[in-house]
């Protein structure tokens, strides 16, 4: 009898020892997978404010400064895809490690540019690596936390995140190009990558699919050849409205996806398993993703130019203004993880996407004169909802499919997220531009140079009024601030009308998914 006791108490000794140093290893890789998705996040909004002094420092023309911005995003978009796939078959951990390799040195060099040439095609290089990146971050995480509870909380702390670095961006970026020079925004992420290429290789588990089969060369130019177009087209037209460049690129890159798709339906080993689609609570999930990031950046989009247009805020201060919303969005993302376990995730997605549509809603109704208290309410309702539907379509996604194509399905959320984000700015920005040239009312005695200023856009009818005298400046601003406010109630039914249809959409198709356990 003693001696089976004794036997007995260090075996679960070392069984609970062997647990909780599994766990730590797991949080230590999560911690890891951060610094990247840190960077992205920080990246996208943090060059915003260094544009300027490029522009100053390497005297940028306008199309060379619209392709430093552009590069990198189209690059990524058309390469999300593959690298995605690339994983699965090369290992995910490998992909991860040699994109973070790339993206420090190339981040390094782009840092100290001489010229606006070499500047792009940094832009466009690092939109190589980027893409290497992102889907390697939410497969591992799949692939590493195979508890779905774990697996859940650690997708938050992923989205999570991407809040943390939009929020971080405008404030970090402004801080950089104020202290030190426009090139600190780019040589901050080789330092940024430092853990994660130090540490990686040990805590880091590898993983890819067993049995990738070959690789399709047509499957991966179609893919490219795909999104590039398209993202492009939807750039075009979210800067020059719709014609005839947006619509060729736009059904040049539909035409390609759709010879894309049937290729993949013919392979025995396809590049993308498009049948992933067919599964509904995966592609509901992708679409409720979608939209949750297309709210959310289209009403910062107007949020941004109200604040620092008609409030008279600077960059910095509206940036610091949206912290608590976003930072909402990150603890929302949180509290529904163990909330699913109490309520199907299919309501907790519809949930958070008719709190999306309530924050749209309140700008529809609402007064716009009362300050920015309101509408920066009216951001942090739909801030809720994002966190909330983010977090649990991406875990919707991610389980819904086999372990060994989580490199693909994280692929497609990535691409998904991108496309959000690009879309909310791109669709919303244009409608709610076309509004403001439609409804805009040119004061009298304004000179015809002025008048056309003014009619382009909002920030160009405060650049006008400046330059004029007090009485018909203030009678300018404040017709320029009934025509972008009329624009954006509009915009903000839009926006209603989707997110209310995605709720609906949520709550029928992942209804039956059950409660967490």
């Amino acid at each position: 009898m003693f001696s089976s006791s004794a036997t007995k108490a260090p075996r679960t000794f070392t069984r609970r020892l062997h647990g909780r140093t599994a766990a730590w290893r797991d949080w230590t890789a999560l911690a890891l997978l951060m610094f990247p998705v840190l960077l992205v996040a920080v990246d996208n909004t943090a060059l915003t404010f260094a544009l300027p002094e490029i522009a100053r420092s390497l005297e940028v023309g306008g199309i060379q400064l619209l392709w430093i911005v552009d590069a990198y995003p189209l690059v990524l978009a058309a390469l999300l895809v593959s690298m995605g796939n690339l994983g699965d078959r090369i290992g995910r951990r490998r992909l991860l490690l040699a994109g973070s390799t790339g993206f420090a040195a190339v981040s390094a060099a782009t840092a100290f540019a001489p010229s606006a040439e070499w500047l792009i095609a940094g832009r466009a290089a690092l939109g190589v690596f980027g893409a290497m990146l992102m889907p390697s971050t939410l497969s591992l995480i799949r692939n590493i936390f195979t508890d779905p509870n774990r697996r859940r909380l650690a997708i938050a702390v992923w989205a999570a995140g991407f809040s943390g670095g939009a929020a971080l961006g405008p404030i970090f970026g402004g801080w950089l190009v104020e202290h030190f020079w426009w090139g600190a925004v780019f040589l901050v992420a080789t330092f940024l990558l430092l853990p994660l290429l130090a540490f990686g290789r040990i805590l880091i588990p590898e993983s890819k699919d067993a049995n990738p089969g070959r690789v399709d060369v047509p499957s991966i130019v179609l893919s490219v050849l795909t999104m590039a177009p398209f993202v492009y087209g939807i750039k075009e037209f979210a800067v020059h409205g719709f014609g005839p460049t947006a619509a060729f690129f736009m059904l040049f890159g539909a035409v390609l996806g759709v010879l894309f798709v049937r290729r993949q339906q013919q392979l025995a080993s396809p590049m993308l398993d498009v049948r992933l689609f067919s599964n509904k609570v995966f592609s509901t999930a992708i679409v409720a993703n979608v939209l949750s990031l297309f709210s959310m950046t289209g009403f910062i989009y107007f949020f941004a130019q109200h604040l620092q247009l008609i409030e008279g805020q600077s960059p910095m201060e509206a940036g610091i203004a949206m912290i608590p919303a976003l930072l909402v969005t990150i603890v929302a993302g949180l509290v529904v993880v163990p909330l699913v376990k109490r309520i199907r995730p299919g309501f907790v997605v519809a949930g958070g996407l008719v709190l999306n549509a309530v924050g749209y809603l309140a700008v529809v109704v609402g007064d716009h004169g009362s300050g920015p208290v309101f509408l920066l309410s009216a951001l942090t309702v739909l801030a809720v909802g994002v966190g909330a539907a983010e977090t649990i379509s991406n875990d919707l996604i991610l389980g819904s499919v086999p372990a060994d194509k989580s490199g693909a399905a994280s692929a497609i959320s990535e691409t998904g997220y991108e496309l959000g984000s690009l879309l909310g700015t791109a669709v919303l920005g244009s409608i709610l531009t076309a509004s403001y040239q439609h409804n805009l009312v040119i004061p009298d005695g304004v000179s015809a140079a002025a008048a056309g200023q003014s009619g382009e856009t909002l920030a160009g009818a405060v650049d006008a009024a400046a330059a004029l005298p007090a009485p018909l400046s203030e009678a300018l601003t404040a017709a320029a601030g009934v025509a972008f406010e009329s624009g954006v109630h509009v915009t903000a039914a839009i926006g209603l009308v989707l997110m209310a249809g995605a709720a609906v959409l949520a709550a029928v198709v992942l209804r039956r998914v059950p409660k967490a356990q």
